[in-house]
């Protein structure tokens, strides 16, 4: 049975390399395993957070519960058709590895997620998405334990009811499941994606334009743009990009006219939230070792010794300056913990 170690360091578990710890740890590889974990924690009474590659968290101080980091992996075909292919995706396999591995398999799908930090079972949560594909558009359904019913159950893709950076999994049922597994369903034709940004203008440059440059050209787009979470903390955006009504949108292009938006719907409008963020001048900007990226806004960076707390107030700055200016409440995407 897996160890269950106490004051376990969280520092090699987030992104953002904020020294943190948990009372309690474990990193199950089975159901048996998490059944086990369940029962442990039911005993001591402790609260439970999931955790995968620990990219989409910030942690203001130290959890006193029990964290489960599942090790459940592999990478394996289930049924195939001369144009599809269905593959189930252990939780704990590292999201942009999969990614490599399908382009190497020429399995389309998710090759514009290339570079995404995490693993695979933060895909579902989060609904992840770039450069036009989001998780939803290539989930068949996800395996999960439910800790009410200490049972083995399925999400269809429409059970998971996807939202755009949502999910079952972060909404109504937040930590009644943990994922075990992805099943994905991947096409073997040719379709590329090249309609969002400027990822066509970057592909056709290209000496060769197949499945593996459109990766390389995913991965060099984010690389000009996104810093390294192994040389600099941060957990990739960090707000979402708000969705408003269409009459708040009308009303802000009148002292806006050159505002960036997408048609959300008849009634709503996306509008970037590093837009906004660099309208209030936070691009760049630093204080102390806590900073808004230079070359994207939306990501804020710990530059070397930044507390959880320190983050958390940096991103209440911005948030309250972009209220003030725009009428326009951000919500993290990141999650908080504590």
């Amino acid at each position: 049975m897996r160890q269950v170690h106490t004051n376990h360091s969280l520092l090699a578990h987030n992104t953002f390399h904020i020294e943190s710890s948990a009372g309690y740890f474990s990193e199950p590889s089975s159901i048996d395993e998490l059944k086990y974990l369940m029962e442990y924690a039911h005993q001591r009474e402790l609260e439970q957070l999931v955790i995968g590659e620990g990219s989409n968290m910030l942690f203001r101080n130290n959890f006193e519960g029990l964290v489960i980091h599942p090790l459940m992996s592999g990478i394996h075909k289930t049924d195939e058709s001369d144009s599809e292919i269905l593959v189930r995706v252990g939780t704990a396999e590292n999201w942009d590895n999969f990614v490599s591995f399908c382009v190497d398999h020429s399995w389309y799908g998710p090759e514009n997620l290339s570079l995404i930090p995490g693993s695979v079972g933060s895909a579902p949560v989060q609904n992840i998405g770039a450069y036009g594909v989001e998780a939803k558009d290539l989930i068949e359904y996800v395996e999960a334990y439910d800790k009410q019913s200490g049972e083995l159950v399925s999400f269809s893709n429409q059970a998971c009811e996807f939202a755009y950076r949502n999910s079952i999994f972060k909404h109504g049922q937040i930590n009644r499941y943990i994922i075990s597994h992805v099943v994905f369903r991947l096409s073997k034709k040719s379709e590329l994606n090249l309609e969002y940004g400027n990822v066509k203008e970057y592909f056709e440059k290209q000496a060769e334009q197949n499945l593996s440059t459109l990766r390389d050209t995913i991965i060099k787009i984010r690389e000009q743009k996104l810093p390294n979470p192994d040389e600099y903390g941060n957990a990739g955006s960090f707000f979402k990009n708000p969705v408003i009504q269409r009459s708040l949108f009308e009303d802000l292009l009148k002292r806006n006219s050159t505002i960036p938006h997408y048609s959300s719907g008849s009634n709503h409008v996306k509008i970037p939230a590093a837009w906004l963020i660099d309208q209030c001048g936070w691009k760049g900007s630093r204080e102390g070792d806590v900073g808004c990226w230079p070359n994207q806004p939306l990501v804020i960076v710990n530059y070397g010794q930044a507390s959880g707390d320190d983050i958390y107030r940096f991103s209440e700055k911005i948030k309250k300056s972009v209220k003030e200016k725009f009428g326009i409440e951000l919500e993290r995407e990141v999650k908080v913990i504590g």
